[in-house]
């Protein structure tokens, strides 16, 4: 590691020197924003409540410096470097030569607003007062100084001296000044700041806390097991880690804190924290600290999780009810040719059905691209795919699927379409045969309903494209056969997917918890509150996750966002469901993402 100066002014500006940064309050976090400051080559002045606090203070700073060391990430001499530069202190007089402060203390008002009127006496005119709050107003912290115009959010991620994104918070005082030096300071140790208004939640947590507490919302209400919605948003979404999993690792008093304020400050019924998240909390079921949350863990603060009276057991994984063979595909398209190849790769026989000879040889010259690229690779071989393609035969027919066990319906969103065809499949289909559809959000009841076996109709979502994502939503209506439900999911498993339970309702598991939050982002960027690129920069960086929301729902396409957005709308009549009008507009103007080569951006020059 090699030290940097301080930032200076560039030639011509009129902006500050920051040279000594000053952090009240050395938990980790502050700890962690002292760290990086001192890693940079800036003097820097830890203030505490007492000599037992500002050793502890000491021993993060320490502990995490330690770590890089025996990491090789720094040399002995650069941590002694480092731990050199930061000064440590009881008293905030001692910050009378910062040129920066940042307030790290617990999430009390009362507490920062105290900090705030003692900083305001102690610095200099010029200096920046900063808070690293995660959903307190910073304009009203701002108040307790003479000077508002100075105070400025700056939101760090946890662990600080890693997490790249910083959230710059501005008040409707904050000095344009102020917050263009303060990105440039953030900017020169290799941090991203985005910037956006003074919101309980600003960006990461606005988006990411109602996401997490629909989640909580939909275990509360038995719609499926932790297990699954947490494999759903992983397998489904690319996700790090699911919702409640990820609950337990940020505390869930912390969670039911945030969810609280943000709530009393924007009334949004989808920020009012779901009950079962107080009754946790009230239980002393706070999550890894405490050792048991939603999942139950070694021990408190430990990462592993152990079983409990709610983990599955190995005598509760699915087997095959029914006898399958033969799986029939009734599709051509992209979903349906990525069915039939996944079926085929393991071991099952495929029988497949399109509209004309020349679709039908469409699937079978898809297929055969995609083996070839797999042997190209090394991931199969000639011989392999000499039986893959052996497995697989197309017809024109919907009568060739006399025989078949378990047929898959992969054609148009269309529940006209749909249910003519579950009409057809209802008398060509042999007695106990399992009637499944890919639908991603239309109601399956209603397929089932125009059969005389509606116990034999499922859901079976496959995600696209079906031969790489490894997730599957096995969806059971009321009718549906508990035999047929296990069935459906030992299938899964046998042609090496991850296969999740739940409802017949909209939007299921993965739909139901993604398009709300990218509904979110819309309102968010209508409402000039922050740009696109900065939302998509702290989803990526403060979560963590694989696309931020405005490549994502140009990838997916706005009019298929918005299709799916009106169903959840019409579904469960939550008004924080109903569409944003940005995203209807966009739709309208025929700007729907990459596929038009303009949505939340522009591609044309791309």
């Amino acid at each position: 590691m090699t030290s940097m100066s301080p930032a200076a002014p560039a030639a011509g500006a009129e902006s500050r020197t920051f040279t000594t940064i000053g952090v009240v309050g050395l938990g980790t976090m502050g700890a962690g924003i002292a760290e990086v400051f001192a890693r940079h080559g800036y003097a820097v002045v830890g203030v505490e409540l007492n000599d037992e606090a500002v050793e502890r203070g000491r021993q993060h700073l320490e502990h995490s410096t330690g770590r890089a060391v025996r990491r090789e990430k720094m040399t002995g001499a650069e941590q002694a470097d480092l731990l050199g530069r930061i000064t440590f202190t009881t008293s905030v007089a001692d910050l009378a030569a910062a040129d920066l402060v940042v307030e790290a203390v617990v999430e009390s008002m009362e507490v920062k607003k105290a900090i705030f009127r003692e900083l305001d006496g102690v610095v200099s005119p010029d200096a920046v007062l900063a808070t690293n709050t995660s959903s307190l107003s910073v304009t009203e912290l701002s108040s307790a100084t003479s000077a508002p115009g100075r105070v400025v959010g700056v939101h760090f991620f946890n662990p600080a001296p890693v997490q790249d994104l910083v959230e710059v918070v501005r008040t409707v005082v904050t000095e344009p000044d102020v917050l263009t030096d303060v990105q440039a300071l953030l900017t020169s140790l290799g941090k991203s700041p985005v910037v956006c208004g003074d919101k309980a939640g600003f960006i990461a947590n606005t988006l990411l806390f109602g996401y997490l507490n629909h989640a909580a919302s939909m275990y509360e209400g038995r719609y499926a097991s932790r297990e699954d919605i947490d494999a759903a948003m992983r397998f489904g979404c690319g996700y790090p880690m699911g919702p409640l999993a990820l609950l337990d690792l940020i505390g869930l008093d912390t969670a039911y804190e945030i969810l609280e304020t943000m709530y009393r400050q924007g009334r949004d019924r989808l920020h009012a924290p779901t009950p079962v998240l107080k009754q946790m909390v009230t239980a002393g079921l706070l999550g890894r600290k405490t050792g048991r949350g939603f999942y139950t863990y070694e021990g408190p603060d430990s990462p592993v999780v152990v079983p409990d009276d709610r983990t599955p057991s190995d005598d509760d994984a699915p087997r095959l009810k029914h006898d399958v063979r033969l799986v029939g595909v009734v599709g051509t398209g992209t979903m349906a040719s990525g069915i039939v190849e996944v079926f085929a790769r393991a071991g099952y026989d495929v029988r497949y059905v399109g509209r004309s000879a020349d679709k039908v040889a469409g699937v079978v010259a898809t297929i055969t691209r995609s083996l070839d690229k797999q042997v190209q690779r090394g991931r199969a071989t000639e011989e392999a795919k000499a039986e893959v393609l052996a497995r697989v035969s197309g017809t024109t027919r919907l009568e060739d699927l006399a025989d078949v066990d378990v047929v898959v319906e992969a054609i148009a969103e269309d529940l006209a379409i749909k249910t003519t065809l579950f009409e057809v499949l209802d008398e060509v289909c042999k007695p106990g045969a399992i009637l499944a559809t890919t639908t991603s959000s239309l109601p399956i009841i209603a397929l089932a309903s125009v059969t005389s076996r509606p116990q034999d109709v499922v859901g079976m979502h496959f995600f696209n494209p079906a031969t790489v994502m490894r997730l599957v939503e096995v969806v059971s209506t009321v009718s549906t056969d508990d035999d047929v439900t296990e069935t459906t999911r030992a299938l899964c498993a046998q042609v090496g997917k991850v296969a999740v339970s739940c409802g017949d309702r909209a939007g299921f598991i993965v739909n139901a918890l993604l398009f709300p939050y990218l509904n979110d982002a819309v309102k968010m960027l209508e409402a000039h509150y922050a740009t696109a690129d900065d939302i998509d920069l702290a989803m990526k960086q403060g979560c963590a996750l694989p696309m931020g929301p405005f490549e994502l729902l140009d990838v997916v396409g706005n009019d298929v966002s918005l299709a799916i957005q009106r169903e959840l709308y019409q579904e469960f009549r939550e008004p924080g469901f109903a569409p944003a009008p940005l995203l209807e507009h966009l739709v309208t103007a025929g700007y729907l993402g990459r596929k038009t080569k303009r949505g939340f951006r522009d591609y044309s020059r791309r």
